[in-house]
């Protein structure tokens, strides 16, 4: 019957017999955190066509405030990109190289997603 427990988590989650970690953000660090997600969102978009979907979604897990952006190539299977930010990082913001580092990675994902799917079947087209 641990399921009806309030206090059940995940082992190493939340300690037995104690609330879970709850953390509320003030609405200067939601708003930190829409905008680094918003950059991270727009930075994929430069690196891709317009043929990939990205999208972004803010969520509150057991361990605080969660983000994820996902792109979704014209072939092959989505990926993406989740991080839980320090409370530290909501307030002096998310560093740009890392906002960078994660569009980077994400495009690089959903390319190589349409690389595999494709295969080497294409006949080129221009030299």
């Amino acid at each position: 019957m641990n399921g009806n427990n309030p206090y059940a988590g995940a082992p190493g989650v939340v300690e037995a017999g104690q609330p879970s970690k709850d953390v509320e953000l003030t609405p200067e660090q939601r708003r930190m955190l829409r905008r680094a997600v918003a950059q991270i969102v727009s930075t994929t978009r430069t690196y891709l066509p317009d043929s990939y979907a990205i999208g972004s979604e803010l969520s509150y897990g057991s361990n605080g405030p969660q983000a994820t952006v996902a792109v979704h190539p014209p072939a092959g299977h989505p990926v993406s990109a989740g991080f839980t930010p320090d409370l530290d990082d909501l307030e002096s913001g998310l560093d740009d190289a890392d906002r960078r580092e994660v569009a980077r990675g994400l495009a690089a994902s959903a390319a190589m997603q349409v690389m595999n799917a494709v295969g080497d079947g294409v006949a080129q087209t221009a030299r």
